[in-house]
């Protein structure tokens, strides 16, 4: 084993990062400080916001008061809005290229090809995307604990994991895992384009193999091809990609995992289109009570 505990936080949308932050403090709350005893924390598309967030010098509780903050946006700012796509087209191409994929890879370079030519469209509002990205954070400095945030090679369609040690700024690791194709452009660090880790695995999980004990929260729950249509987490997953595979490889390897996934008051708190900044507020306040609830299964030692 490399270590006792590891903390993988999952995509889903701005309705998903809240509810993490919720969870993580209501565990908290009842005594179990998943932000303090992880060894490693693992962020994938909107959990490697949360992922920044938690590693961040601000504590669990902390947190929840800032998503419980409603934004305050300036008046007349004058900024336009970036260029887009319609959402329908864009779930209407992943789930042909889901459809038409054969393999894991293949649909991430697919992906990745979709997200390019969508650059063509997208690419004006990029350093707007970073900004949004960048307010999001606590701090644009690599924490000093492990943390990986989890990003795909646009090209290739292979893993990408960053941390401290990748010469990779903070914020264009996070950019890039929560670069949705097609909705967001893809992120160009050092020459190469990245688009979200979510296009591999909504958790990417098994980056946790040699924890003791591994918690999971899930967003999305596992439940790709059961997400509501227009989420992009419900794109199709391949065996070793989904979240059950990912889980049973760790336990094999002799981890003890949780896997927390929203409680029916969450789900209820998070709608049917987590990526609706609306969600948040209650996301994170559902969470929070599921996390207070859920504290006995967590073992940090």
């Amino acid at each position: 084993m490399t270590g006792t505990v590891a903390l993988v936080l999952g995509g889903g949308g701005a309705g998903g990062n809240a509810w993490e932050i919720g969870v993580i403090a209501g565990l908290a709350d009842a005594g179990r400080d998943l932000a303090e005893a992880a060894d490693l924390i693992i962020g994938t598309s909107a959990g490697a916001t949360a992922a920044a967030q938690v590693r961040s010098t601000l504590s669990p509780a902390e947190l929840l008061a800032l998503v419980l903050t409603p934004p305050v946006r300036p008046l007349g700012h004058g900024e336009a809005a970036p260029p887009s796509i319609p959402m329908n087209t864009v779930f209407e191409r992943m789930r042909a290229v889901g459809a038409a994929a054969t393999s894991a890879l293949e649909l991430q370079r697919a992906m990745g090809a979709f997200a390019l030519e969508s650059d063509l469209i997208l690419e004006p509002g990029a350093k707007q995307r970073r900004a949004v990205v960048a307010a999001r954070l606590p701090s644009p400095q690599w924490p000093q604990r492990p943390m990986f945030i989890v990003a795909v090679d646009a090209q290739t369609g292979e893993l990408a994991s960053f941390d401290r040690d990748s010469g990779v700024d903070l914020v264009d690791a996070v950019t890039a895992s929560c670069a949705l194709p097609g909705l967001a452009p893809s992120v160009n660090i050092n020459g190469t384009r990245y688009i979200d880790g979510g296009v591999r695995s909504s958790e990417n999980a098994d980056l946790a193999m040699g924890f003791e004990n591994v918690v999971v929260l899930a967003p999305l729950g596992g439940r790709e091809g059961t997400v509501p249509e227009g989420q992009f987490e419900g794109l199709r997953r391949f065996p070793g990609a989904d979240l059950d595979s990912q889980v049973e490889a760790l336990r094999r390897q002799g981890s003890r995992v949780e896997v927390i996934t929203p409680d029916a008051e969450s789900r209820t708190a998070m709608g049917t289109n987590q990526m609706d900044p609306a969600t948040r507020i209650p996301a994170a306040r559902a969470g929070f009570a599921q996390g207070q609830r859920e504290a006995s299964r967590v073992t940090l030692s």
